[in-house]
């Protein structure tokens, strides 16, 4: 019989206090009993909802009766099936509004904790088993991958299994794109992000670094070196700002820069690595997303005493995941809402030294269907910050699209794709993930990769 419990199994947590001092992950992630308790509380429903709410396809159920079973060999094994990245997934999907959103179980109570059991899993297996791959019969077709990122690792991962010979173009010295330079320590452990990548790599998969796309190679040269098909998965690396007068100031970062030099390069361990990141005694970060609450809990965690999340409409509009959001709160953060940034100020010598906002209230749904903020008269106030990141969006590099005539894009910057297929306006050349959508979320980006390696799989099959 199903545990009827109406609530997980609690998540084994770093205290606020302590944690929000050091890098080290959060969530503790589940034992061997507390996994077993929590997938006891599945009921194998027969219509199976959860699995629609997963854009890479795991099979939920199947894996969680095997959890229940005490078979986490064989539970690994079945999720492996459709996802190539397990321990990553467990950590930073959207479970909420996915998989766990659909679950029967949450109609009366807390939905099965679907993410905390993937976590497990794929935790114990890197504990306790060497990867093993099986052999696969090269077809001597050549796939070039742009981007190493979730999107690019999946859609490279599921071609060398059906035979290709994959090479995957990274841009930075090291391989992982968002998932290395995005998302803090705490959140996502580089070592684990590592692991994950090797796994790729064991199933054939060449990874070459310092290759940025459209400087070293263009599109039509990786074509005259024989590569057969191509998926662009780069990303969305530029970032956006606010423009409003001040931003060029010193002590004003754009929250791409910021998470890399922190999480890529580093510079929490610095001196022991020579990246600093200037972070004072009162930080603003302006936006609501998750990229937000990465970048003002990294900022508490480098020393600032005052870190506030600048953000124009209520908690209701924000975008972040509920469980940043809370975590943020817990460590400390100070949340300034229906506020806008309208000037950041600066001392002579050219440093930040405080910005102006003004209050906000929300009026008709703009095009987002989000309520539209609009700014109070007479309500302007100065926030006393001496370092500014802005964390309001990115969107695609434009360079691949500069140097690759023929290739169509939104006005916005997103490569145009066929819905279904991930194709391009260009013959042989797919694309997915945050190239296309613009910043979205690691599960999706996966989705769009997994999606365009079997309209390749069709592709060359039907050249052939």
């Amino acid at each position: 019989m199903p545990d009827m419990s109406l609530k997980k199994v609690r998540m084994p947590e770093q205290d606020p206090e302590i944690r929000s001092g050091n890098f080290k992950e959060v969530a503790l992630g589940y034992d061997d009993e507390m996994a077993v308790s929590e997938a006891n509380r599945c009921l194998h429903c027969k219509t199976r909802p959860c699995v629609a709410g997963c854009p890479v396809n795991v099979q939920i159920p199947e894996f969680i009766k095997l959890v229940s079973q005490g078979d986490f060999e064989g539970a690994y094994a079945k999720i492996r099936e459709t996802n190539s990245l397990p321990a990553i997934c467990g950590r930073v999907c959207p479970q909420e509004s996915q998989c766990e959103q659909l679950c029967v179980r949450g109609k009366k109570g807390e939905p099965v904790g679907i993410g905390r059991l993937e976590r497990f899993v794929a935790d114990w297996y890197m504990a306790n088993r060497e990867n093993v791959v099986n052999a696969v019969e090269r077809n001597g077709k050549k796939v070039a991958v742009i981007g190493s990122g979730p999107a690019g690792l999946t859609c490279a991962g599921d071609l060398a299994k059906k035979g290709y010979e994959v090479t995957i173009f990274e841009a930075f010295h090291v391989p992982g794109g968002v998932l290395m330079y995005g998302i803090p320590e705490f959140r996502l452990p580089k070592a684990l992000v590592q692991k994950e990548i090797e796994s790729v790599r064991s199933l054939g998969v060449k990874i070459m670094t310092n290759m940025v796309i459209g400087k070293v190679l263009s599109l039509a040269e990786l074509e005259e070196e024989g590569y057969q098909a191509i998926f662009i998965g780069s990303g969305a690396g530029l970032p956006s700002f606010m423009g409003i007068p001040g931003e060029n100031l010193n002590g004003v970062y754009s929250a791409n820069e910021f998470l890399t030099r922190i999480n890529l390069m580093k510079a929490y361990k610095f001196p022991e690595y020579d990246t600093p990141v200037r972070v004072t005694e009162s930080v603003a970060v302006i936006g609501g997303g998750n990229v937000a609450m990465d970048a003002a809990r990294c900022a508490r965690r480098l020393g600032a005493k005052n870190v506030y999340i600048v953000y124009r409409r209520s908690e209701a509009e924000m975008p972040a995941r509920l469980e940043e959001v809370h975590h943020a709160r817990e460590e400390g953060i100070i949340f300034k809402l229906l506020t806008n940034p309208t000037r950041i100020i600066g001392t002579d010598d050219g440093w930040v030294k405080g910005m102006e906002c003004i209050e906000m209230e929300l009026g008709e749904p703009d095009a987002s269907g989000r309520r539209r903020p609009v700014a109070k008269k007479g309500s302007e106030h100065m926030l006393d910050v001496q370092t500014v990141v802005v964390a309001i969006g990115q969107s695609p590099n434009p360079l691949i699209k500069s140097t690759t005539p023929g290739l169509e894009t939104h006005k916005w910057g997103g490569i145009i794709v066929e819905e279904e297929t991930g194709s391009t306006s260009l013959d042989g050349v797919y694309a997915g993930g945050d190239a296309v959508t613009g910043a979205a979320t690691v599960i999706l980006a996966m989705g769009a990769g997994k999606k365009a390696a079997k309209a390749i799989d069709e592709y060359l099959s039907n050249e052939e």
